[in-house]
């Protein structure tokens, strides 16, 4: 008789993401940003140089992508970001990254409007 050994992981935890609820949400993201099926499966071949099925069925909630494929997707789409940090529980990191990149924008800003008064105070 062989001893049970290690860790056992319960998927039925509080909190958990199910597949479905994780294929479903990124389907929804692309769908979101990319629209149409013959468009969004283009952008997404592009972005991750996935098949065109594989595009498809991400798409169309039948499969999720795997990490490597799901990392391409957040690094490209800002939806298919704020869905995984969402699913994660982590809402707050993407407001976070709004705040320093409007910071960052404001900083473009003033310091164009800044050499702009700049050359006119020299005229």
């Amino acid at each position: 008789m062989l001893h049970k050994k290690g860790n056992s992981f319960h998927r039925e935890c509080e909190g958990r993401v199910s597949a479905s609820e994780y294929r479903k949400a990124i389907s929804a993201a692309l769908s979101q940003e990319l629209g149409g099926a013959g468009q969004a499966a283009k952008a997404t071949m592009r972005w991750t140089g996935a098949s065109e099925r594989t595009a498809k069925n991400w798409i169309s909630g039948s499969y999720g992508p795997t990490a490597e494929h799901l990392i391409e997707l957040m690094r490209h789409s800002d939806t298919v970001l704020n869905v995984v940090l969402g699913l994660s529980g982590r809402p707050e990191a993407m407001t976070m990254e709004r705040i320093n990149a409007a910071r960052d924008e404001l900083a473009d800003v003033l310091e164009k409007l800044d050499l702009l008064c700049g050359s006119q105070d020299t005229k």
